[in-house]
């Protein structure tokens, strides 16, 4: 058995999966490991480029678009790593990205998640952590979202390294995510009511329900070419439906004030 299962959900993304796929071979993991990628019904010739160049690499072909937590839960029960990296397809990773973050793992029991700082194709860093999403820490972290765009002097700055510490946080984001498989199946995977996004924070709550810690660690590194693996679905749409689950898994009081809140300003997703 392998150390390390790294997984991959890709969905018509074929050149930024062929860098990725790269992108780890030239910079492979130390340890034992094995690649699988969870194709979500691609139409771009992801498929055909993995058969033709990437043969040793695990294929699984769903054929059709499962979502990203759904995706991920289905690589990870069909793979047997001590160790289980999710990783995007439109990413690319760094020297030693993944060997300092399983290092960590190893060395640190009270550590459930560990995920490296993230910067985008600009090399500008993405605020890829925060805290648990309720409506005040919502709020904050999208104004440190735009300070830190709008590079403001002295304020975006001050964002800037205030993200660019390792740091203990509530959730890390999913582009770059390496948990123990125990851990995972012992909080039942991923919530696959999430179709894309917020299924990280959701699953970072469930880690830290195990009196496990989310280790936000920037001397490990990725490149993320942001919006590339979105699935094929509206993002704002997508992000919104998952948001109105969130809500009424975790904080169901505010579920009628977010969807009031929503319909005023005619956002509201329709029922599924």
């Amino acid at each position: 058995m392998n150390d390390l299962s790294i997984i991959i959900v890709s969905y018509n993304t074929c050149s930024h999966l062929d860098a990725c796929l790269n992108s780890l071979t030239t910079y492979s993991p130390q340890c034992k490991y094995d690649i699988t990628v969870v194709d979500n019904g691609s139409t771009d010739g992801s498929i055909e480029m993995i058969r033709s160049k990437w043969p040793n690499i695990r294929l699984i072909e769903t054929g059709r678009n499962l979502g990203y937590a759904a995706a991920n839960n289905r690589g990870i029960r069909e793979t047997e790593g001590e160790f289980i990296l999710l990783l995007n397809s439109d990413t690319i990773v760094h020297p030693e990205t993944i060997d300092l973050l399983v290092k960590q793992l190893k060395q640190r029991t009270d550590v459930g998640i560990v995920a490296p700082l993230i910067a985008d194709s600009n090399s500008e860093i993405e605020l890829s952590h925060g805290r648990m999403i309720n409506p005040w820490n919502s709020t904050w972290q999208k104004l440190k979202e735009y300070l830190l765009r709008q590079r403001f002097p002295l304020i975006s700055k001050w964002v800037a390294r205030s993200i660019s510490k390792t740091q203990f946080t509530d959730w890390v984001s999913g582009a770059c995510l390496l948990v123990r498989r125990n851990d995972a199946l012992q909080v039942g995977l991923l919530d696959e009511r999430f179709f894309l996004y917020v299924e990280d924070v959701d699953f970072c709550s469930s880690i830290r329900a195990l009196n496990k810690k989310i280790l936000y660690f920037t001397f490990s590194t990725i490149t993320h070419y942001r919006g590339q693996s979105s699935l094929g679905v509206t993002t704002h749409k997508a992000y919104r439906q998952s948001l109105m689950s969130f809500y009424a898994k975790h904080h169901p009081g505010w579920l009628p004030v977010l969807r009031f809140y929503l319909w005023v300003i005619n956002d509201l997703p329709p029922r599924r």
